[in-house]
């Protein structure tokens, strides 16, 4: 790991100062850009009032994808694992029908 460099940020309007690994900063800096987004879009809906309620929401949502893309991760994996067997299973068998006498 490099070494750690400030990189400043902004989140709805407000100046932060982070602590980020060189090789770290380009996805630091997306994910700011993403939350800032998605704090916009909660207080533009008028249904929740106050940086702290916004940003609570904000991080409620953003978890919330997280674990959806997480749980679908797994189950694409584990669809892959099923495939991978299958595949294995057929060659055995293509495998030993090769090798039976003719």
């Amino acid at each position: 790991m490099s070494d750690a460099n400030k990189v400043q940020i902004q989140i709805q309007g407000k100046e932060f100062l982070i602590s980020c690994p060189t090789e770290a900063q380009p996805e630091l800096l997306a994910s700011a850009q993403l939350l800032n987004q998605r704090m916009d879009e909660i207080k533009q809906s008028g249904k929740v009032y106050g940086l702290d309620r916004i940003s609570v929401m904000a991080a409620l949502n953003l978890t919330h994808e997280l674990l959806q893309t997480q749980r679908e991760l797994e189950a694409l994996k584990q669809q892959q694992q099923h495939l991978s067997d299958q595949i294995a299973k057929a060659m055995a068998g293509k495998n030993d029908t090769d090798k039976a006498p003719a």
